[in-house]
């Protein structure tokens, strides 16, 4: 198996911040179900648009020029709300190159306010 490209060093020295809303976990507090909580957290990381190859059918639906594409070396659920320069966006799925990389890659969907 090859070695990982190690590129957190990258990620942190060029990133630009954003916020995730991350929710806490579910469960029963004193005998009643409590929701877990969206606590925002601010994170690192680099942003980018989709190449033409992302911009097409996926499994997900169409992507468009909104959509952006997050590398990270934080671990976000699916289904994440992100905050970057005012806009919204939705992580809507993880490809694991976990294999080769220490970095987490995300595609973010736009949503409107």
């Amino acid at each position: 198996m090859p070695e990982k490209m190690l590129f957190s060093s990258v990620i942190e020295s060029q990133g630009v911040p954003f916020i995730a809303h991350i929710t806490g976990e579910s469960g029963y507090e004193d005998g009643e179900w409590v929701e877990g909580k969206e606590e925002p957290k601010g994170m690192t990381g680099i942003i980018l648009p989709l190449s033409n190859d992302d911009l097409k059918y996926l499994e997900n639906g169409k992507y468009t020029e909104k959509e952006k594409k997050l590398l990270t070396v934080d671990q976000i659920p699916e289904g994440t709300k992100i905050e970057y320069k005012g806009q919204l966006f939705t992580v809507q799925a993880f490809k694991d190159y976990s294999d080769y990389t220490d970095v987490n890659i995300y595609l973010m969907r736009w949503r409107a306010k």
